[in-house]
């Protein structure tokens, strides 16, 4: 279905509420409530962004999820309720908080409304996973009282249910809303001012003249501009679909598998999530739960985003030399002529850093900079005929405002669950089970937690990954000594190994679409070729300095062991050294790519590591200089007998 095929009326009414939502977004952040002298509380904005969203959803999609042509009269009639009883939360809310205490009927059909409109719009948008899981916690807070053992709760009666998830600004109109409509939705605002401008085929242009002539030039392109891309869209899953149609063929001309091109373009796209300076919606919830800034936060995450990209990047350079993998040719483009064409699009970057990171503005004030920034360049300068006009500034108002419809209603149904975790008490009861279980020993926490991760993060979208991790798992992690940011990057880490980790590895899967593989084998390839990002938040729980929490020495000493151990891990397990490996090398490499890592909870002194360091650097340049002496034949260069597209050793 497309948006030309429904009635004109639909397309006008979804783009006015789209734009609507824009708008009082950035009225909002700019203040003008206040300039003009109205005191307007955050959760009346919150109420009327949420309204809108629910109206989209039941106006644009059907109960399966997808697109319609025309809404029936029951989507209709929802989208109107929704939208009434919403707006008008948004207008008494001041008087409703009031009378809260007295439980008032309006605030019974305003939580009733929310509670059942967002589970109905959760099932058809984010999936029965989600929907599972926040409708088990809704009939727990039925029930909690009934529950044996240490988890038993507070009695709430269904009106009471309601009125607290449904109205409550601990529940609903919490931080994950304010959030999501506050920041969130200015970022991707941004995202689409440059996207429309030509942004994405700049990135993309930028990474394929970088490094489309070196071998495996076609998968290092789809490394950087996936990245680069991801770090603005902020999902997984949709930078595969944009990004995935050009780098999967391109890969799979170069000679990779269609395992591995689907495989290289998940990693990468899942990685943009976790890479500043934008990061994902994840990010900005994390600055909230944390009260630090954003900037620390996309600080913290800066080096293990170098080093899990450092894992990606060197396999697919490995698995280029090992199989003879030659580079793309295309002497046209180059680092030089797509940085003359599209300067500016680095203007608003630069912007947006400069405010994050030394005027400290908040990140939604930085976002509002940064837009700004690329209205001006993308309408003075165009990139590849694209250029911003008054028709495309329209036309991101509304992509905007209808692709964050299901932000807003995932981070909704996140508030239910907070709601519940504080109405019940069954929050602290969870954590203190979980720590008991597991008694003193840090690293049984860690996988336990970790297994939870992935397990809960499937089929579910980031964001909602993320609040329910850091409101089950998180504060088990900070009651057993490690560190807050240090948690919280670890649980956002293996939530988003979810994208990758088979059974339901839905980057993976949407890469698999694009290639025509296997979805399972494409999943498989992508954990080998992301194994870095397995590992990564073990040794930033261990070694806090990875997150510049440290002295200057520490933080330098712990990214070079991490470096070191993840280049030697990648070459074991990619099977080339500047030759095709044997088993024992590989398995050597392993070890001692494993044993440099700084996993300080496993016992392992500094002086073993050091060790593992200095034996792993002068075992791999002996593997080069083996591989290099006269009469060798193995190395890249030189490789002819091995067929292009050979499957992994």
């Amino acid at each position: 279905m497309t948006e030309a095929q429904q009635p004109a009326w639909t397309r006008w009414a979804i783009a006015g509420l789209a734009t609507l939502m824009c708008v009082a977004c950035i009225l909002w952040n700019l203040e003008v409530h206040t300039r003009l002298g109205f005191a307007v509380l955050r959760q009346q904005y919150m109420a009327l962004i949420l309204g809108l969203a629910l109206a989209i959803a039941f106006l644009r999609f059907g109960p399966d999820g997808r697109q319609i042509a025309r809404p029936g009269p029951l989507a209709l009639a929802a989208a109107l309720i929704c939208l009434g009883v919403l707006v008008y939360a948004s207008i008494d809310f001041v008087w409703l908080l009031s009378e809260q205490f007295y439980r008032p009927w309006q605030i019974t059909l305003i939580g009733t409304v929310v509670v059942l409109a967002v589970m109905e719009g959760i099932r058809r948008r984010a999936g029965l996973m989600l929907f599972a899981i926040v409708a088990v916690f809704l009939v727990y807070a039925l029930f909690a009282n009934l529950v044996p053992g240490r988890l038993v709760g507070q009695e709430l009666s269904p009106q009471r249910l309601v009125d607290y998830v449904g109205f409550d600004s601990s529940a609903v109109f919490s931080a994950p809303l304010a959030v999501g409509t506050i920041t969130v939705l200015l970022f991707v605002f941004f995202g689409q001012l440059l996207f429309a401008a030509g942004g994405g085929a700049f990135f993309t242009d930028l990474a394929m003249a970088a490094t489309g002539r070196t071998r495996g030039g076609s998968a290092k392109i789809a490394v950087v501009g996936s990245a680069l891309f991801g770090s603005i869209s902020g999902s997984a899953v949709s930078n595969v679909a944009t990004t995935g149609v050009i780098t999967i063929p391109l890969m799979e001309r170069g000679g990779y598998t269609k395992e591995d091109a689907g495989a290289v373009e998940a990693v990468a796209s899942t990685g943009g999530q976790l890479t500043p300076p934008i990061m994902g919606a994840a990010a900005f919830l994390m600055a909230e739960f944390l009260d630090i800034p954003y900037a620390t936060v996309a600080a913290a995450a800066l080096i293990p985003a170098i080093l899990y990209y450092l894992g990606a990047f060197m396999q697919v350079d490995l698995i280029a030399a090992r199989d003879g993998i030659a580079a793309p040719q295309d002497a046209n483009l180059t680092v030089r002529r797509v940085l003359a064409n599209g300067w500016h699009f680095l203007i608003p970057f630069a912007v947006l850093l400069y405010a994050l990171f030394v005027m400290r503005l908040d990140p939604e004030d930085s976002a509002l900079m940064a837009a700004l920034a690329i209205a001006v360049a993308g309408s003075l300068r165009g990139y590849q005929g694209t250029r911003l006009s008054l028709g495309t500034f329209g036309k991101v108002f509304i992509n905007t405002g209808v692709s964050m419809v299901d932000l807003i209603l995932v981070v909704a149904a996140a508030g239910f669950v907070i709601g519940v975790l504080n109405v019940t008490g069954l929050g602290f009861a969870l954590t203190l089970l979980l720590v008991d279980a597991v008694g003193s020993s840090l690293i049984l926490l860690l996988l336990i937690s970790a297994i939870v991760c992935i397990v809960l993060g499937m089929g579910m979208p980031t964001s909602g990954v993320y609040v329910l991790l850091a409101s089950l798992v998180a504060p088990s992690l900070v009651e057993a000594g490690v560190t807050p940011i240090a948690a919280h990057l670890f649980i956002l880490y293996f939530g988003m190994m979810s994208m990758i980790t088979p059974p339901v590895a839905l980057a993976a899967f949407a890469a698999a679409a694009i290639s025509k593989a296997s979805a399972f084998a494409t999943g498989i390839a992508a954990m080998r070729i992301g194994w870095s990002a397995f590992i990564l938040p073990f040794a930033f729980v261990a070694t806090p300095a990875l997150l510049f929490e440290g002295e200057t020495n520490e933080v330098v000493l712990a990214t070079v062991f991490t470096a070191l151990g993840v280049a030697g891990v990648t070459a074991g397990i990619s099977g080339y050294w500047g030759q095709r490996l044997g088993l024992v090398n590989r398995i050597t490499l392993v070890i001692l790519g494993a044993i440099t890592l700084p996993l300080g909870f496993l016992g392992l002194s500094v002086e073993l590591r050091a060790a593992a360091a200095i034996a792993l650097a002068v075992f791999a340049v002996a593997l080069l200089f083996l591989a290099n002496r006269p009469g060798t034949t193995t190395d890249s260069a030189t490789t002819t007998s091995i067929p292009k597209g050979g499957k992994d050793a």
